[in-house]
């Protein structure tokens, strides 16, 4: 009753929006690893061209969380008259090794599946079913706290479980529970999509594309408010990333606020702690609006 929420599917997905699975003009075929390589930085000239095209010229804010908050941070770098406020939350200026490493073995699971076929499988009747059934499981994983799995599942074992040792047998719950995580998404998401999307995310470097690779000097741009927010056990994303982007914005003059949740679910927070992100946002947003 108050604000309009834009949410457009991103360029390189496979949800409605161009990507590999789009039909290439020059062969009718599905582009497949023909797409080109995405960017942090395509997605958000593409919810420019689609603002202009709606006529709509400045945000009160953008804002997302993980991937969604990299887009926030790009757009308040890329385009800072047009925002008034930006809300990246549990997100990073740029991903860590260990995330980058966590990101290439998911990648890699997808292209080491021989029905993969170099990335051109549609229409062949096969898909790479088991390598993006691993690669989800491997993103589960990561965006649990070692807390929140423990509580979850512990060691409890799945009902039919014998302590068989059969390889192709899940014995405890916590098996059981990827393997539906890894078959259901399997059903419904682009093994491709996965790749582009998940280099895209590897890729982003705030301080390398705007600052020479200074965060500071990139983020001598911003004029929107800026509201970060962190969760304490998201490990993949950790807060010491949303402190520097704290500690730059600051450095530079800029209006910043920094919360650091005390959650125990780990990136999965941001998905599962509204309740907790509600109120800030909502006094966040209230501010800007009433400044000029």
């Amino acid at each position: 009753d108050r604000y309009y929420v834009i949410c457009s599917n991103l360029i390189g997905s496979c949800r409605g929006s161009t990507g590999p699975t789009s039909a290439n003009p020059a062969t009718g075929r599905p582009y497949g690893t023909d797409f080109p390589v995405v960017t942090v930085g395509d997605m958000v000239r593409a919810q420019r061209a689609l603002l202009d095209a709606l006529g709509i010229p400045t945000l009160l804010a953008v804002a997302g969380g993980s991937l969604g908050g990299m887009q926030a941070l790009e757009w308040a770098v890329a385009y800072p008259e047009r925002v008034r406020g930006c809300i990246p939350i549990a997100t990073t200026a740029r991903l860590g090794a260990q995330g980058v490493a966590w990101n290439a073995i998911a990648r890699n699971a997808i292209m080491a599946d021989p029905d993969w076929q170099g990335g051109h499988y549609h229409g062949t009747g096969r898909a790479p079913d088991a390598g993006i059934g691993v690669a989800r499981m491997v993103g589960h994983v990561t965006y649990l706290s070692a807390g929140a799995m423990d509580e979850k599942f512990g060691r409890r074992l799945h009902d039919r479980a014998d302590y068989s040792y059969a390889l192709r047998d899940a014995d405890f719950a916590v098996e059981s529970y990827l393997r539906y995580q890894a078959a259901s998404f399997a059903a419904r998401f682009d093994a491709n999509s996965y790749l582009y999307l998940s280099r895209a995310l590897t890729y982003f470097d705030l301080a390398r594309a705007w600052g020479g690779g200074d965060l500071a000097r990139a983020l001598a741009r911003v004029r929107a408010a800026t509201l970060l927010i962190s969760f304490s056990s998201d490990w993949l994303y950790p807060p010491g990333d949303a402190r520097a982007i704290a500690d730059a914005l600051a450095s530079g003059g800029k209006v910043v606020t920094w919360h650091d949740l005390d959650v125990a679910y780990g990136h999965d927070s941001f998905l599962l702690e509204e309740a907790r992100q509600a109120p800030l946002i909502g006094a966040f947003l209230e501010h800007i609006r009433g400044t000029r």
